[in-house]
């Protein structure tokens, strides 16, 4: 499969890429949120639990599990339970799954501003306490690595579009028969490939002019986390496991 972008989605990907995930970030989430949940801002919730609170209590919880990991680089936890109380949990499961994604893409968001990494897929769920008062919550975060062999992964394209990864060499570049087609002037011809390696994907520059670079870093050859940000000129796609 060939995919090609274009000029207007690459200004599009490197001005979304320009947003901090502080309060641009949490009005985006909003925003998607409306777009996704017939009558959002309509709807009264029934506490003092919204959506957008979770969204910062959750960024919240994220910074304060971050540790370091073996080679140095910020690690976070992956796996989060949201604990609400019953009348908050029914006041927000109709918003399902949602909720629940948009909370995901939030959440990688701000790893990639801040530079954190993933120990895994990134994973958000609501859970049941019945012993909790509406209002109140209890956020779990783990951190949970894959199972060896289990990763499955995608780029998350300009427009939502998404493009596999599997046992192959994803190529990415100006040239015609590239795997992602870059209508973009800072490209260069043969600007990256993307294997599978150990339990998961290395992304690898071929020389470029302009360099290669995840999450604001050049780099020359590079293990992919959830999230990370890749910069091939102007244009920045996402690497997301699924």
């Amino acid at each position: 499969m060939q995919t090609i972008l274009h000029t207007d989605q690459v200004a599009a990907t490197a001005f979304r890429a320009a947003d901090s995930v502080g309060a641009v970030g949490l009005a985006d989430f909003e925003r998607r949120l409306e777009r996704g949940v017939e009558g959002f801002f309509g709807r009264v919730f029934r506490s003092e639990v919204t959506p957008v609170e979770l969204g910062r209590k959750l960024v919240r919880e994220v910074d304060a599990h971050r540790s370091v990991g073996v080679s140095g680089e910020t690690v976070v936890p992956n796996s989060f339970t949201i604990n609400l109380s019953a009348a908050d949990h029914d006041s927000l499961a109709d918003m399902g799954n949602v909720l629940c994604r948009e909370l995901v893409d939030l959440v990688r968001s701000h790893a990639a501003e801040e530079g954190y990494r993933f120990a895994g897929p990134v994973d958000v769920q609501l859970g049941l306490d019945p012993e909790r008062r509406p209002g109140a919550m209890r956020i779990d975060a783990r951190f949970r690595q894959p199972e060896p062999g289990s990763v499955r992964a995608h780029l998350a394209l300009p427009g939502g579009d998404r493009v596999p990864l599997g046992e192959y060499v994803l190529t990415i570049g100006r040239q015609a028969d590239s795997a992602i087609v870059l209508a973009d002037t800072n490209a260069s011809r043969r600007h990256a490939e993307i294997r599978p390696g150990g339990d998961g994907f290395v992304i690898v520059d071929l020389g470029s002019t302009n360099g290669t670079a995840v999450n604001g870093q050049r780099i020359s050859e590079h293990p992919l986390h959830d999230g990370d940000e890749l910069r091939f000129g102007a244009t920045v796609l996402r690497y997301e496991l699924d």
